[in-house]
């Protein structure tokens, strides 16, 4: 149905070229270079009164929940187990092919009148860096007017619902033209009804013719590493380039491994069927601090993590039975 193209050799009418691996740069590429490095990575604790204020507000969201250990319980200890998430994103454009056709409206065909530019010659504005965009661009000189290959020219095909009749089996007397020992009024006792999908003329309109990765450091507090995913922490670093270069000094070493094995990664990786525009690798560290305190006599704890200072208690204390009417 389709001509052949240089530089799109290959495309099958129903399908497309696949994803075209980007040519290889005119002028050797720089080797990424290390990046600026913060000489402080602290951040300050949590205090006693900001623990118990997101104790209190965390009760106060639960109706089932007295307010007493959070009002009159003592904290007795504040243990910070921070940890940190290093974030790799590789932004990049990728490029594919596929025939597609829409109703001819008189407009001059250009198949080969000149020669068509190849995949990664099409001129293209890329959006804002690390933004999701799709863009579908019309490849100039590979147009061209053929007989449309589903409906044959005719510009309609047979109605799917009703097969081209016109009509379907009634629903409500399943065809038969009765209801009981009645006329089925539905149908006019003809056991079939009009087609709506076709408006009645058993044909339609022709289809063809009508036309941003985590690692987020173990840390032994006891809290699940999955609740950390729901909050936000204190950016302590980012760093943006064409090619990043693996983070290096930060005091945890797992995050500097964690960041040489996925830069590693991320070149090899999209480098194969994509052009890589720019990198960006964020550190946070998320606060998490365990607090103890005692009620009634009673030891017990609850954690405060996240800038949210998100409260996470599984066995609070003081519980009752709520009975709605």
């Amino acid at each position: 149905m389709f001509g052949t193209v240089p530089g799109y050799e290959g495309m099958a009418a129903a399908g497309g070229g696949g994803y075209l691996p980007p040519p290889m740069p005119l002028q050797p590429v720089a080797p990424p270079q290390p990046g600026p490095v913060p000489e402080d990575w602290s951040i300050p604790s949590l205090s006693e009164d900001d623990a118990r204020d997101a104790f209190k507000d965390y009760v106060s969201s639960h109706c089932c929940y007295n307010k007493g250990p959070a009002s009159d319980g003592v904290i007795t200890k504040m243990e910070p187990y921070d940890t940190y998430r290093y974030r790799l994103e590789t932004y990049t454009e990728s490029r594919s092919t596929e025939w597609a056709t829409k109703p001819h409206e008189g407009e001059p065909a250009d198949f080969y009148t000149q020669t068509a530019p190849r995949p990664w010659e099409v001129p293209a504005t890329p959006p804002n860096l690390f933004t999701n965009h799709t863009e579908e661009i019309r490849v100039p000189y590979t147009s061209s007017v053929k007989d449309c290959n589903s409906c044959h020219s005719t510009g309609t095909m047979p109605c799917d619902e009703c097969h081209g009749d016109g009509s379907k089996v009634c629903w409500v007397c399943n065809g038969s033209g009765k209801r009981g020992e009645e006329s089925c009024t539905h149908c006019d006792a003809s056991g079939k009804e009009r087609c709506d999908q076709c408006d009645s003329r058993g044909t339609k309109e022709c289809e063809t013719s009508q036309s941003g990765v985590d690692h987020v450091v173990r840390q032994d507090s006891g809290l699940e590493a999955d609740d950390l995913r729901s909050v936000t922490g204190k950016e302590l670093f980012q760093n943006n380039q064409y090619l990043l270069y693996p983070l290096l000094g930060f005091p945890n070493p797992a995050i500097s491994e964690a960041s040489e094995k996925m830069v590693r990664e991320h070149q090899s990786k999209y480098a194969q069927n994509a052009r890589i525009l720019q990198q960006r690798q964020t550190v946070e560290l998320i606060p998490i601090t365990k607090v103890k305190y005692k009620w009634k006599s009673d030891s017990h704890k609850y954690y405060v993590y996240g800038n949210e200072r998100t409260v996470d208690c599984d066995k609070y204390p003081a519980t009752c039975c709520c009975v709605i009417q």
